[in-house]
Order: C-alpha cells, then structure tokens, then sequence
C-alpha cells in the first residue's frame, strides 16, 4: 500500500478538499496508475452535487492518461511502464452482449475489487467510491487492469486523457450511436466539450452540412474551429427553423442532442428529416421527464431514437485509432484543452464549467 495526494469531496454540495488517500498493491486483474493527467468532467460535477448517487465520500476524476506502476496476479494485456488510457467500460467478454458481438454494450463492466481509502483525519480508514470506477484526480489509482488502453507512448498526455470520457463520448456518439458517414447531415444541439467532440467526429466522418446550436458565442466559436459549417445562436434563432432552412427544409439527417434536458431533446427530435436519427449523449438528471410528444409524430416521422452510452465505443478499437489520427494532426484534441490546472484546482475549474470558459480544464501531475 503507499499513500498518495487526491481530490475528494466528502458530502453532497460541499467543496472540493485535496487530501491523503491510501492505495492498495494491486490484488489479481488489477492494476495501479500513476496518473499524468485528468480532466475536468461535468460529470465530476455531478457527483459532487449527488446527482449521481450518494455513495460518499466520491474519489473524483475519471478522464485521464498515465502510466502503469504495477499489476497484479493473471495480469497480461497491460505492464509496468505502458502509456495508458484509462476507460470506465472494461468489457467482461462473457455477457450476453459481448456473446453476441457487441462488447461496446457490456452489460457487465468490471472495476477494481479493492477500494482505495482516506488515509487521515478522524474518518482515516474510510472507503472511497472512485467517480465512475477510476478516481484519477490522485497521483495514483488503483483501476481494473482492463480499463487500462495501451496507446502511443509519444502522445500527450493532457489530450489524450480527454478520450477517457467527454472526446470519446462525442466522437462515438457521432460516428458510432449515430452512424455518421460522408455526405450526411448533422446537427448538433449543445457545443460544450462533448458537443464540440460529435462535431469534431461529424468533421473526421465528412458530413456536411455541420450545424452547431448553443446559446453562448464563445462555444459557437469554438465548435467552428473543431468543423462546424453553420452556427445558430438558440438564444435569439429557434433552432429547429434554423436547422430546416440549413437542411433544404427537410431537417438533419442525424440530430445529437449534447444537453441532456427535455427542451432540447424536443427540438432534437423535430429538427431531423424524415427516417432521421436522434441521438442523446446529454445526460439528464433523474427527475426529468420527456415532454409531451404525440405518439403519431414518434411513427410518422420514422428513423431512430438512441441513446448513446460512453459514444458506444470499445477502447481496445477505438483509443488507439483517435490517438494515432491525432498524431497525424488529423483530429485535433489540443484544442480540447482550454487550461492545464494543479491538483488544487479543482474547485475553481467547476466555476469556471458554469460559465461556459473552457472546453476542458485538465489537471496535469
């Protein structure tokens, strides 16, 4: 076991505190990171504000990049000294979604066994619940050797971390959850990092047009740099209008919704063409509820409504190719990088998320 600096919040709503945590030698599948860099996830957020569930105290940070340190017994895809991703989905290969060839839909992901601990303090001893199995604002983590993703070791590591969730959710959500192809329509409802990532994707796939919708003009810039062909600022255009006329009338043939609230869904499910596809990778909190919507518009209009889990994606597939294509200067993650921050900025990082500032704060170790 040794002890380690970490970010923990402790009850819902309370700040952020930088503290010791304890980390136990990795027990078999396991296997210990020395983080190098980890972003600033809404979803850390969430937990903080027990939007996820209130399993406290949360261990937060979960998009990040690293080294491995150690592992454990029957470990053998990963060793120590492999630059890593770190993913929240390590696939079981044994349930009945990766029986059937579908392992991006595990229904059973696994995460380390042991717990890592608060290490001092009158609560010294307690359990940490790592924010989505991972808990990478640390300078180590114990994780599931199979979130471990081995990719360039010549790759930053501030970048490439951000595929651990928000990158890759809008990326997959847009080529894998949307099918997004050459020639395609899109629109893309919310250009926060997640939004800005499914137009980066939309941009790789060579869709076209590209339409980014937001209420904030820096975001509406930022989604032109990552390929955006249109803006439309919904604080003053009505988006699904605005969407129709772009679209020859007809409406984007895939609509990502990247808000996660009923409002937008609704404009999501009205901007898209006939036999069109609307994706959710916005994630709504538990008491919203779908507006309501005419069952006859729901089979008149056709096409499909998906939800899109972690951008569908299978890390040992999709992490190296991205990594690779950024290497390229074919996808740029650098520009997903708003901030390189310390271990005790966190909590000023959550303020700056509020005002719509930054694509991603990323704490670098």
């Amino acid at each position: 076991m040794q002890q380690v600096k970490a970010v923990v919040v402790r009850g819902k709503g309370q700040p952020v505190e930088v503290t010791t945590i304890n980390v136990p030698d990795p027990g078999p599948g396991e296997a210990v990171v020395q983080v190098q860099a980890c972003g600033v996830c809404h979803t850390d957020l969430h937990y903080r504000e027990g939007g996820i569930n209130d399993d406290f105290p949360f261990l937060l940070g979960h998009e990040a990049a690293g080294v491995v340190e150690a592992v454990g017994p029957d470990v053998t895809a990963v060793a120590p000294g492999d630059f890593v991703v770190l993913n929240w989905r390590a696939v079981c290969g044994e349930c009945r979604a990766c029986e059937r060839g579908e392992p991006w839909y595990c229904f059973a992901t696994h995460n380390a066994t042991q717990r890592m601990t608060l290490a001092e303090g009158p609560d010294a001893g307690t359990e940490l619940a790592p924010a989505l199995g991972i808990g990478a604002f640390a300078e180590k983590t114990l994780v599931a050797a199979g979130q471990c993703t081995k990719v360039d070791p010549a790759a930053r590591p501030a970048a490439v971390g951000l595929l651990g969730c928000g990158v890759m959710a809008g990326i997959g959500a847009a080529i894998n959850t949307g099918a997004v192809t050459r020639g395609k329509s899109v629109a893309v409802i919310g250009c926060g990092g997640v939004g800005v990532a499914a137009i980066a994707g939309s941009a790789l796939a060579g869709a076209s047009p590209i339409i980014a919708v937001d209420v904030d003009a820096k975001k509406l810039e930022a989604a032109r740099r990552m390929g955006a062909t249109h803006v439309v600022d919904s604080s003053s255009t009505d988006p699904v209008a605005a969407i129709q006329e772009l679209t020859g009338g007809f409406g984007a043939d895939v609509v990502i919704e990247a808000v996660g609230r009923p409002e937008t869904w609704k404009q999501a499910f009205y901007a898209r063409d006939l036999a069109g596809t609307v994706v959710l990778v916005g994630v709504p909190t538990p008491e919203m509820k779908v507006p309501d919507l005419p069952l006859i518009d729901v089979f008149g209009r056709g096409g499909s409504l998906k939800s899109s889990w972690y951008g569908d994606c299978l890390p040992s597939r999709d992490f190296p190719m991205l990594v690779d294509l950024y290497q390229q200067g074919r996808l740029d993650l650098d520009a997903f990088v708003s901030e390189e921050i310390g271990i005790g900025d966190v909590e000023a990082a959550f303020e700056r998320m509020h005002h719509g500032d930054v694509l991603r704060s990323v704490v670098v170790f």
